[in-house]
C-alpha cells in the first residue's frame, strides 16, 4: 500500500517517514481493500504557549468514502502513534458500518467524496461584511438512506451532511446536535388536492 507523506513548512526526515509507514501502515490493516489511497500530512502549529504543537493529518480513501483524522502530539513520533490509533478506530467503525452492514441502495462506501474545509473560522469575516456572500461550493449530491448520511458525517467529522433521500428523493441535510445526537432537516412536501 502506498503512503503519501508530505511536510507543511516542515521537512520529512527519512525517520519520519518510516515510522509512519510502520505506524499508519499497522493501522490500515484493519481494513485492507483497493483501492485505497492515504495521504499523511505533517506540520507544527507556531504558536509557543501550545503544549502540542506537533499536528499529523491522515486522509484515507477507500471505496469511494473519505476517512480523515487529525491528531495533535508534543512531538511529531507521539502525534504519528495518536493518528495512527485513531484511524485504526475510525476504519473498524467504517467496516462494522458500511462494509458488514449492507442494505439495499447505494451504499455510503459508493458516495463521492466530499471536499473538506480545513478551518470554519477561515470563513468568517468581521461584522461589517456578515451579509457578503462569500465562498460558494458545489457539491455532489448522491441518493442514500439516512443511516448512511449519518455514516458519511461522522466518517468524514462534519458536524452536517447534505444528501439525497433515497427514500423521497428529496434533499436533506443530517446534522450533529450540541447537546449530543443528531438532527435531520427534511423539506415539507405539501400535497395538491384535486
Amino acid at each position: 500500500m502506498d503512503i503519501k507523506v508530505s511536510g507543511r513548512k516542515t521537512t520529512v526526515t527519512d525517520a519520519l517517514r518510516a515510522h509512519v509507514d510502520e505506524k499508519v501502515g499497522e493501522a490500515l490493516k484493519v481494513f485492507d481493500i483497493e483501492p485505497m489511497t492515504v495521504d499523511v500530512v505533517l506540520r507544527y502549529e507556531k504558536n509557543p504557549s501550545n503544549p502540542n504543537p506537533a499536528i499529523v493529518e491522515v486522509t484515507v480513501r477507500a471505496r469511494g468514502s473519505v476517512i480523515r483524522v487529525a491528531e495533535h502530539g508534543a512531538d511529531m513520533y507521539a502525534a504519528i502513534d495518536l493518528s495512527a490509533d485513531k484511524v485504526t478506530r475510525q476504519l473498524r467503525k467504517f467496516k462494522t458500518k458500511v462494509v458488514d452492514n449492507r442494505q439495499g441502495g447505494a451504499s455510503a462506501a459508493d458516495v463521492a467524496p466530499v471536499e473538506r474545509v480545513e478551518d470554519l473560522a477561515d470563513l468568517l469575516l468581521p461584522e461589517e461584511d456578515d451579509d457578503l456572500l462569500v465562498r460558494e461550493k458545489v457539491i455532489d449530491v448522491t441518493p442514500m438512506t439516512e443511516e448512511q448520511a449519518l455514516v458519511q458525517t461522522d466518517l468524514l467529522g462534519h458536524d452536517f451532511y447534505v444528501f439525497e433521500n433515497a427514500t423521497t428523493g428529496l434533499i436533506n441535510v443530517v446534522y450533529h446536535r450540541k447537546n449530543g445526537g443528531y438532527g435531520i432537516i427534511k423539506p415539507r412536501i405539501e400535497t395538491l388536492d384535486e
